[in-house]
C-alpha cells in the first residue's frame, strides 16, 4: 500500500520561492538542459550529510555537476556479479557515458558514517555489526583505512583520520574499475580527493605523493 504524503508546508514554499525567482531568471537554460541533456565536466561523490552543500561549494549551477551521495562518501572495490550496485552504476554512468573530465571524492569532518565505521570496528556497536545493517555492510568497505589508521601511532585524531581514509580508500577502489582506469591512464580523466572542514570551510587537497591533505 502507497502511503506517500503531499509535500511539507516549508518545502512547498521553497519549491514555490524557487520557481518564481531562479527558474524564471533561467528559464531558456533550463529549457536547453531539458532539450539538448546535460554535460557535466566532474562528477562529485560526497556523503549524504545534509551539511556539505556541493552545489553552493563549488558556485556550480544546473548541469554542471554530476552528483552521487552515499554514506561516508564510499566507492566500493569493482564487482560485477549481477547485483544491485548504486555507487558503482553512477560511477559507470558518469566515466562511459556522460564522458566526465573529472571525479572528486569529497569526505567532510564530524562524518557519522566513519564514526559509526570507528564504533563498529572497535566493538561498540552491535547494530552496525548486525548482518541485516545496510549502514554497516556498507561501512564494511572502509575496514581498511580502519586497519591503516589503527596502525598508525602518529594519528592523533582517528575521527578525522579515517574520515580522510574514506577518501584514499575511495580513490583505490575507483582505480579497480576497468573504464576508469584506461579513462586515467589515457588522460581523458582525472581522479581527486578532498576533505572539508565543514567549522572552517576550507577544503584539503590530497597529495598522493606525500599521503596528505593540503590546504586548497
Amino acid at each position: 500500500m502507497n502511503r506517500a504524503k503531499p509535500l511539507p508546508k516549508y518545502m512547498k514554499q521553497r519549491y514555490h520561492g524557487w520557481r518564481a525567482t531562479d527558474y524564471e531568471e533561467n528559464k531558456f537554460w533550463y529549457n536547453r538542459l531539458e532539450q539538448e541533456g546535460q554535460r557535466p565536466r566532474a562528477m562529485v561523490i560526497a556523503c549524504c550529510d545534509s551539511r556539505v552543500n556541493i552545489v553552493q561549494m563549488f558556485g556550480a549551477d544546473a548541469g554542471e555537476i554530476f552528483i552521487h551521495r552515499n554514506i561516508a562518501n564510499l566507492v566500493p572495490p569493482f564487482q560485477p556479479d549481477g547485483d544491485h550496485h548504486g555507487t558503482s552504476a553512477a560511477v559507470e554512468y558518469a566515466v562511459s557515458y556522460l564522458k566526465v573530465a573529472h571525479v572528486l571524492v569529497l569526505g567532510h569532518s564530524s562524518c557519522g558514517g566513519v564514526e559509526g565505521c570507528i564504533q563498529m570496528c572497535e566493538g561498540k556497536n552491535e547494530t552496525l555489526a548486525n548482518d541485516s545493517s545496510f549502514v554497516g555492510r556498507w561501512l564494511d568497505i572502509l575496514r581498511p583505512g580502519y586497519e591503516r589508521v589503527n596502525s598508525n601511532e602518529g594519528i592523533k585524531d582517528k575521527q578525522e583520520g579515517l574520515e580522510k581514509e574514506s577518501v584514499v580508500v575511495s580513490l583505490e577502489n575507483l582505480l579497480t574499475f576497468p573504464f576508469v582506469k584506461e579513462a586515467v591512464e589515457q588522460e581523458r580523466l582525472t581522479l581527486h580527493g578532498l576533505w572539508n572542514s565543514i567549522s572552517e570551510g576550507r577544503l584539503y587537497s590530497y597529495e598522493p605523493k606525500s599521503n596528505l591533505f593540503e590546504t586548497v
